[in-house]
């Protein structure tokens, strides 16, 4: 065993120990514990565990490699994703905790009184929080296929096993405080290579200040200056450039947005804390939390890019010299090529790796004069750019390692929280709320576990074999949590005149359409003479990506609701006067003298 493996084994043990024992140390014994944590978690205590909860392996893997790739177009996804959390903060969280129910669902079946409502609401969530957890379980894999020297396949069992043991026995309760161990180790992890790369190209060890600091290579040009003349010089589009359309980029930063503000496991994290300003406090915490890792990401990605074309193409692009010799590769890279997750062709039998934009047609032709036959370098998964990123720097050991376990962090808390939003789901809304009312405490705990077993095993398997990378999984979640819960949320609380049918239909309407614009475009529907419609820009409606149709589906989502609740009876009086009673703060009454 090498040393990494060694470190790797150590410290990615001892924070699996950590959250083991902590589980142990909170197993809930209550209803109350498993779904909401007593009710009795401190606003600080929380705000770390939904940070934890929501940035996921998408936020610590996967957001960089993003932008690593997309420049300037990616930061969609950190203004979308923080932008959601001031949305939840303002609009969502504080009036959902005042209702004092366990779950969205909950909200849903009683402020539109149906039972139906309940029911398509379950639904709606188990879709876009199993969407989800495949994206997690794709960074499990990933993690583990690198540092444990496993298949990503075998990796995701053994992330299957970790939060069997911890959110199947601690609940809500356990979940909370090993969410916060996985806070702390997954910010730790995150911004200590970030701190040393940085200081390493820019001689400036704070990563924001680095990115747009002047690179240490004599040259006296900006970090992102160089990038852009080191991207373009091999064919590629400007690192800082718009490459896509405004209207895709605004219809992905909304659809995050509200997304992130329809998400079931992030709400849920605000029935655990004792007010109901104890809830926007939470959220504003949360915030905070999240901006520390949000704010180094872009750095993260543009070195991380910046270090790996540096590897491949360390010299001056056209000379053969200047390209990676295949017996001189380094071993961080063969290390990742066992995996699979990074791969290289020959194609000119020159023993080198040439690695360039072949579809930019003015570059492509000064590389047939170079002798280059294509792009050698045919598979580099962004999911790798976080996790090699400290290897290709040459770091120590224990920090590489540090990586994978901050990795793993984020992908096992975010999984845990929508594992247990879909156990409560079923066992909370379907089995006590419709099915069997009756049921005891104790056999609804037994079915929320049972039902957390099944949800693990279900998004496991889906995992091995996910759809895209980490990011574009979650940001498909992401959509269909903007398509459906988020405008029956949002008008369950605004708006006194939707009644339920208009929530039935307006719910069934985007999410069904959001999910059949995925399907289409990412080829699992078959249509006759479209070559089942493959996923790129040539081919989507009006440039919109999949990712981006959940603010379409929001927008018919309202737009149906409207239109049904105009042409049926109003709401009963007693529902009225309860979004009356939901948006009034306690104590206006006096205030008002009323």
């Amino acid at each position: 065993m090498d040393n990494l493996q060694m470190w790797t084994y150590a410290v990615v043990g001892a924070t699996f120990a950590l959250y083991i024992g902590i589980a142990i140390w909170a197993k809930a014994t209550t209803t109350g514990e498993f779904y909401v944590a007593g009710k009795g978690v401190h606003p600080v205590a929380n705000g770390m565990a939904t940070a934890a909860d929501w940035m996921s392996a998408a936020s610590f893997i996967s957001m960089a490699g993003i932008i690593a790739f997309k420049g300037y177009d990616a930061s969609v996804y950190l203004m979308g994703w923080t932008g959601g959390y001031v949305l939840l903060a303002m609009l969502l969280a504080p009036y959902l905790r005042k209702f004092g129910k366990f779950t969205v669902p909950e909200f849903i079946g009683e402020r539109y009184y149906s039972q139906t409502a309940r029911i398509v609401a379950v639904i709606c969530l188990i879709v876009a929080s199993i969407t989800y957890v495949i994206g997690q379980m794709k960074g499990v894999g990933v993690a583990f296929a690198r540092f444990l020297e496993v298949e990503a396949s075998t990796g995701v069992m053994v992330g299957m096993v970790i939060v069997f043991i911890y959110a199947v026995l601690g609940g809500m309760k356990g979940i909370t405080y090993t969410q916060i161990a996985q806070y702390c180790v997954l910010i730790f992890a995150y911004t200590v290579p970030a701190v040393f790369i940085s200081f390493q190209l820019t001689g400036n060890p704070v990563p924001q200040l680095g990115l747009g600091g002047t690179i240490n290579d004599g040259s006296g040009m900006t970090m992102l200056a160089k990038l852009d003349q080191v991207l373009v010089d091999l064919g590629f589009a400007q690192y800082t450039a718009q490459k896509g359309t405004s209207l895709n980029m605004i219809l992905l930063t909304l659809s995050l947005m509200i997304g992130t503000a329809g998400l079931p496991h992030v709400i849920i994290r605000f029935f655990t804390v004792p007010k109901v300003k104890d809830a926007r406090a939470s959220a504003g915490w949360a915030l905070v939390f999240i901006a520390i890792l949000y704010t180094t990401a872009p750095a993260v990605g543009a070195m991380a890019i910046y270090n790996l074309v540096k590897t491949i193409q360390p010299g001056q692009v056209g000379q053969p010299t200047a390209n990676l010799k295949i017996d001189e590769r380094p071993s961080w890279f063969q290390n990742w090529e066992k995996t699979g997750l990074l791969k290289f062709e020959d194609k000119n039998k020159d023993g080198r790796i040439q690695y360039y934009n072949d579809k930019n047609k003015a570059f492509a032709d000064k590389a047939d004069s170079y002798g280059w036959k294509g792009n050698e370098m045919t598979k580099v998964d962004r999911d790798i750019m976080v996790l090699a990123n400290p290897e290709i720097a040459k770091l120590p050991n224990w920090v590489i390692a540090l990586v994978a376990a901050g990795g793993l962090a984020a992908a096992l808390s975010t999984a845990a929280g929508l594992l247990l939003a879909i156990s409560s789901a079923i066992s909370h809304d379907l089995l006590k709320g419709i099915f069997r009312p009756d049921i005891s405490e104790k056999d609804e705990l037994m079915a929320g576990r049972l039902a957390m077993v099944a949800a693990i095993i279900v998004a496991g398997i889906l995992g091995m074999n996910p759809p895209g990378f980490a990011a574009q999984v979650v940001a498909l979640a992401f959509g269909l949590a903007a398509s459906s819960l988020f405008p029956a949320l949002m008008m369950g609380i605004f708006n006194k005149r939707i009644n339920n049918s208009a929530a039935v239909y307006g719910m069934l309407a985007g999410l069904l359409t959001t999910l059949i614009y995925i399907f289409v475009y990412k080829g699992w529907f078959f249509i006759p003479g479209s070559n089942n419609l493959p996923d790129n820009a040539a081919n989507w409606w009006l440039g919109i990506q999949p990712e981006s149709f959940g603010a379409v589906g929001a927008m018919i989502n309202f737009a149906v609701a409207m239109v049904v609740s105009r042409i049926t009876p109003p709401p009963p009086d007693h529902i009225q006067h309860l979004v009356e009673d939901i948006r009034v703060p306690r104590g206006a009454a006096g205030a008002t003298g009323h």
